[in-house]
């Protein structure tokens, strides 16, 4: 079993990632392997709705797209995808935005492609606008037929300065309930 999670976070080693690292800790402890791929800061585009993929039916964005393309080809070897991001304006980074619009539209137009698989959103917050953006999320996982596992609360921990999630010790135990809930439903869909 494999568990993918695509951070949209243009800061590399920041609070979303210490949160998806949080979640990788228990399914890593299972013994489910575990892989990071950055998204944010790379030059991706949106959905310009040109029907392409639709019609050639290859799993593919066709206009310049590789960073997205490379994580829906990853998104489909994967049993199960985290998609992180930090909330912008409350919502998430124009990077998982473009990332949702895209793949979402490529998947869903070739078979719904992500169908059963188990998705769950994370999200680094400072102050406010979490919950609209972990709609976003979770709209792209229903969307998309795909399971949503729950935890202790939302997905979401606070903290502005990088590294200031590990202060929030409610926003890293829901992290760790999420990775513990992924894992025991991945190894029920496995059984």
């Amino acid at each position: 079993m494999k568990v993918l999670a695509i951070n949209g976070s243009p800061r590399k080693r920041g609070n979303t990632q210490l949160l998806i690292q949080k979640v990788f800790e228990p399914l890593q402890a299972e013994g489910i392997e575990t892989e990071l791929y950055q998204l944010g800061g790379k030059q991706v585009h949106g959905c310009t709705a040109c029907g392409k993929c639709r019609q050639v039916k290859d799993g593919r964005c066709h206009i310049k797209n590789d960073a997205i393309n490379e994580c829906i080809e990853k998104m489909l070897e994967a049993d199960a995808i985290i998609l992180g991001s930090p909330v912008y304006f409350a919502d998430v980074s124009t990077e998982m935005k473009a990332l949702i619009d895209v793949s979402g539209y490529v998947t869903r137009g070739n078979g719904h492609l992500l169908k059963r698989k188990v998705g769950a959103g994370v999200l680094a917050v400072r102050r406010g606008g979490e919950l609209h953006a972990f709609e976003t999320l979770n709209n792209f996982f229903l969307i998309s037929q795909m399971i949503i596992p729950g935890s202790s609360y939302w997905n979401f921990a606070f903290g502005g300065p990088e590294g200031a999630v590990l202060e929030d010790a409610e926003g890293m135990q829901i992290m760790k309930t999420l990775g513990e809930n992924m894992a025991w439903l991945l190894k029920k869909l496995k059984a």
